[in-house]
């Protein structure tokens, strides 16, 4: 018999300072089997980072046709395409031609940056990409606050990321390896 996904009801308060995003919202998430909390929580900080009342998780892992998340226009359009991992060179395009904007959040550490090395050169010539390395370290002290039910405040400012969940809070410093061109 198939696994079933785990559910994750999350209460998340975001106080983003430098896009003047001030909302709460109330996420179910899906936690795929072939998941790990490690992944569900950099989904988590990805939602976070770009947050929007039209933002939305996808079936992520269990479809390879849609990213993690995405925000649509009211059209259908896909107006942010956000994927994590390593997605190769063909998977990038892809998402650069469906997608306004397209975003992509590495977070394995040392296997980013030697995937980082050899997809770099390809990726030049995609000016809607962003490419945003999310530390391996924190990502993993992210997954330690990880519950079936969750009340989280993230606070961003200045491109540093607190999160706070109950009496813990972890530091996360993105970094920026590409920045879409505008």
């Amino acid at each position: 018999m198939a696994m079933k996904a785990t559910i994750f009801k999350i209460v998340l308060n975001i106080a983003d300072i430098d896009r003047n995003y001030f909302q709460e919202h109330k996420l179910t998430i899906a936690r795929h089997p072939s998941e790990n909390d490690v992944r569900m929580m950099a989904r988590l900080l990805a939602f976070a980072l770009n947050a929007h009342e039209y933002l939305l998780f996808t079936q992520g892992v269990s479809s390879g046709d849609e990213p993690d998340l995405w925000q649509k226009d009211l059209t259908g359009n896909i107006e942010v395409w956000i994927d994590l991992g390593q997605p190769d060179e063909k998977r990038i395009r892809k998402a650069c031609g469906r997608a306004k904007e397209v975003i992509v959040y590495p977070y394995s550490g040392h296997s980013a940056n030697v995937w980082w090395k050899k997809i770099n050169p390809d990726t030049k010539r995609f000016k809607n990409l962003s490419v945003i390395n999310l530390p391996a370290e924190a990502i993993q002290e992210l997954a330690t606050l990880s519950h079936r039910t969750m009340d989280i405040q993230c606070t961003i400012q200045e491109g540093e990321v607190w999160v706070t969940c109950k009496d813990k809070t972890v530091r996360v410093n993105p970094i920026r390896w590409k920045e879409q061109e505008r």
